[in-house]
């Protein structure tokens, strides 16, 4: 460098290069941290998923009750009694089923013990199924009828088999007893502390999407409420409306069967796997018609729910097109599991408005 150089003057500084190095390092630290606490959080991030959406579902409910009962002291006991309230709701209807499982459980163990000593009768109806009807009555009074095949077919359910299963299934009902403890906590938190939530994240949206924000974030709030309706509250219906068929028809336990088409109700197209096995044991002991008519009054039950009632609540919420939450429900499901039915639309009613704004001829 010569000596003349030291007396030239700096050159000029771009105003756009300002701060922008300082900025983007920020942003990378603040980018990392957030991956970060997802991977350190990714084994409770359903539970904290079920608590949200739990809580936006019961959120009017809370908020109504919370205006006529004034607050006292910390304001614990009315988010612990919505939280405790919910908790027993899924609880007893499990303990319900589980006292019924052992009581079938039991029946089962007495039924095999009999096929190994008389074998089992051969069904009447299972000479007349079409086309395979004779290959199916020979393999059962083969294996079936006999004690002897009876006790070996039995015998192939390798004991060591069953007490692994066992000690897995619960394993698995431990973790998930923790997760839904863990559920019910932090839903009391989200009660106890909602509205000043609710307030961080709708400042948080509008500084990330700008005007259209706060929008976006009311509507996957809308469209979570759709949801619940939609599936949950018709799903029950449904359940509801088939339990009483079922006893009707002289569907055995149909209570129990009437609970598990109300769950299988909430997921699009799966009630009808349910009642028609419903319908197939009808017809194996024999009531035809009874079997019909529990097949044909549910197929009648699931179209108008299909096609009257969860668009009219789901996209009403949402102003989506059906179509649109059938996407959302069907690749939430596939993608997510049983969050999907929630997350599934709620992700769909924010694209479709984003994309609202992003092509309105006036920007807003």
């Amino acid at each position: 460098m010569s000596p003349d150089s030291a007396d030239l003057p700096a050159p000029p500084r771009h105003p756009s290069l300002v701060g922008r190095g300082p900025r983007a390092a920020r942003v990378a630290v603040a980018l990392g941290l957030v991956l970060l606490g997802l991977w350190t959080l990714h084994g409770f991030l359903p539970a904290l998923a079920w608590a949200v959406i739990l809580a936006i579902a019961m959120w009017p409910l809370y908020r109504r009750v919370r205006r006529r009962i004034p607050v006292h002291g910390h304001g614990i006991l009315l988010p612990a009694l919505f939280a405790t309230a919910i908790a027993l709701l899924f609880l007893l209807p499990l303990g319900l089923l589980a006292i019924q499982a052992a009581r079938e459980a039991g029946a089962l163990l007495h039924w095999a013990a009999e096929a190994e000593r008389n074998g089992l009768p051969l069904p009447e109806w299972l000479a007349t199924l079409p086309f395979f009807g004779a290959q199916a009555t020979a393999w059962w009074q083969e294996n079936l009828a006999d004690p002897g095949g009876a006790k070996e077919v039995l015998a192939r359910l390798n004991n060591a088999e069953l007490i692994d299963a066992g000690r897995q299934l619960g394993a698995n009902l431990a973790h998930r007893a923790v997760l839904f403890g863990f559920t019910i906590l932090t839903l009391f938190f989200l009660f106890r502390d909602g509205e000043a939530l609710v307030a961080q994240a709708l400042r948080a949206s509008a500084r990330l999407l700008g005007p259209a924000g706060e929008r976006v974030a009311r509507q996957m709030v809308a469209s979570v409420h759709g949801t619940v309706d939609g599936l949950v509250l018709v799903g029950l219906a449904e359940g509801l409306l088939l339990g009483i068929a079922y006893a009707v028809a002289g569907v055995p336990h149909p209570t129990l069967l009437g609970a598990v088409t109300a769950l299988a109700a909430m997921i699009p197209f799966a009630a009808p796997l349910v009642f028609g096995i419903a319908a197939l044991v009808q017809v194996a002991q024999g009531a035809v018609t009874a079997g019909a008519a529990v097949f044909g009054f549910g197929l009648l039950v699931v179209f108008v729910a299909d096609h009257v009632f969860r668009p009219a609540l789901i996209g009403g919420a949402t102003r989506l097109p059906f179509l649109l939450v059938l996407l959302g429900i069907l690749g939430g499901v596939e993608t997510w599991g049983l969050l999907g039915l929630f997350l599934g639309p709620a992700i769909m009613a924010a694209l479709a408005l984003l994309w609202q704004e992003w092509t309105s001829e006036q920007p807003t």
